[in-house]
């Protein structure tokens, strides 16, 4: 399915529900996971499980499945030695979550992500790898790119949205948020159980100030604890003139598995998307952790 009718459902003020986590829906159905690259080569090692996965989202009512790119991002292929798979892996990845959505009126996204970067690094040397990303996804043929920037500072945030505007193609930018000691909401992450305080960036007013002179299009909260995401709503819909949206996750990552936590049940994660949705948020769905059970729970939220 094309892009035109998810714009047209945004444009009119209606709820959109993206799809949940893909590493760890994968890892239920017994999936193989690598190392280092997590779940970037389930498309060529997993195929039939993928497969399943996206089906399953789609019947629980997702309106918009992600293709299992997030891993395979060039720089991190290159950096486990899969330098001759990256394009293949993705191409796949894309495929099967294609042949999931044929016929449906779902689309599909390409994740862009900043896995396997490294502020360290520099933006100047990220850069080439975010155009080979997105390049590979746009001759693939998706609906649509995310901008998976969870986790990353606002300086490499700006770097791979810089490098999405180069490309014909609806992009939505995702970021994650954390409260500091103060409880207030900042551009950061949460999600290493081997570290007591969270790692904080700068102001989400700040970095969002910073966003909105490079990227007009959705900004979604993401990959962010239910705790927090509430609020980071409401601060996206004050300060960004355009479609905002909501995926948080819940548990930790320890290599090369998504551990679970937070027994949150399907109809308690309704209500706070309820929340979300009331504060402004038009595009619902989950991240890490959260997965098939708690999308067919929004899909009450279809309007």
């Amino acid at each position: 399915m094309t892009y035109s009718l998810i714009k047209n459902r945004l444009d009119k003020g209606k709820t959109i529900i993206l799809d949940g986590g893909i590493g760890g829906e994968l890892q239920k159905v017994g999936a193989k996971m690598d190392q280092g690259l997590w779940c970037g080569r389930c498309s060529i090692d997993s195929p039939d499980e993928l497969l399943k996965v996206h089906k399953s989202y789609i019947n629980a009512g997702a309106d918009v499945i992600t293709a299992n790119t997030y891993a395979s991002t060039p720089i991190s292929m290159k950096k486990y030695g899969y330098d001759d798979l990256i394009t293949k892996c993705n191409y796949e990845s894309v495929k099967i979550a294609k042949v999931a959505a044929e016929g449906k009126n779902v689309s599909v996204a390409g994740s862009v992500s900043t896995y396997g970067y490294f502020y360290k690094d520099g933006t100047e040397k990220m850069k080439p790898s975010f155009n080979e990303h997105l390049k590979i996804l746009t001759d693939s043929g998706v609906d649509l790119i995310i901008l998976e920037a969870m986790s990353s500072q606002a300086d490499i945030v700006e770097a791979l949205v810089e490098c999405s505007n180069k490309i014909n193609l609806p992009i939505w930018l995702s970021i994650s948020c954390v409260f500091d000691k103060n409880k207030k909401i900042n551009l950061g992450y949460d999600d290493d159980i081997n570290k007591d305080k969270p790692k904080i960036y700068e102001n989400l007013e700040e970095s969002l100030s910073r966003f909105k002179k490079l990227h007009s299009g959705p900004i979604l909260v993401a990959h962010s604890n239910m705790s927090v995401t509430g609020e980071a709503v409401k601060i996206l819909k004050k300060h960004h003139d355009n479609i905002i949206g909501a995926y948080p996750n819940r548990g930790y990552f320890v290599k090369p598995h998504w551990k679970f936590t937070d027994n949150i049940k399907p109809n308690d994660y309704l209500e706070s998307a309820k929340n979300w949705v009331s504060s402004g948020a038009q595009i619902i769905g989950g991240c890490c952790g959260i997965g098939v059970e708690e999308i067919k729970a929004l899909s009450i939220l279809k309007n």
